[in-house]
């Protein structure tokens, strides 16, 4: 079994699988006339392309500690998916976009992705649920369009011999 750690989120390294912004840490410029003691709007963080929908459908996701191994992925060809993580840090693993029938095993990397942090995974990017990080649970929002995880989610066991056991150190 592949042993991998993971990455800090950063702008340069997540840019071929999406976008994100951290809502509890919010960075850039506020729109408009701001009173710091009462508001400050950040606008347009983070943006989800609902592909051939247009409807966007708000579903919950608890993922509770397990053994850190990789053991399935998942993918939607025609829309990305918003995923914002509550309740603790959190390791997500991603892949290049690919055919549904093209799983690039070896390209999966891990990123530790801090509570509040909302994610953008871009349409065919792997992706599935990852593993709280320092914690015992996390909550995750997930925005797709509405049924897309029953009308476009390629779903794929992972053989055991290309299984990734995610190490708890980070890499560069």
């Amino acid at each position: 079994m592949r042993k991998v750690g993971f990455k800090k989120l950063t702008t340069e390294a997540f840019a071929k699988y999406g976008s994100f912004g951290n809502i509890l840490a919010p960075e850039g410029q506020p729109l408009g006339a701001q009173r710091e003691d009462i508001i400050t709007f950040y606008p347009d963080m983070v943006q989800q392309g609902l592909g051939c929908g247009t409807t966007a459908s708000y579903s919950a996701c608890i993922v509770k500690q397990r053994p850190w191994v990789i053991v399935n992925t998942e993918c939607h060809d025609y829309c990305g998916e918003t995923i914002l993580i509550t309740g603790g840090d959190y390791l997500m693993h991603v892949a290049t976009a690919r055919g549904a029938g093209d799983m690039p095993f070896d390209d999966i990397e891990v990123f530790l992705v801090p509570e509040g942090t909302v994610i953008n995974v871009r349409p065919g990017v792997w992706h599935q649920a990852g593993f709280p990080y320092q914690c015992d649970q996390v909550n995750i929002l997930c925005v797709l369009p509405q049924r897309a995880y029953a009308n476009d989610c390629n779903f794929v066991e992972i053989p055991q011999n290309k299984q990734i056991e995610v190490e708890d150190k980070q890499i560069d």
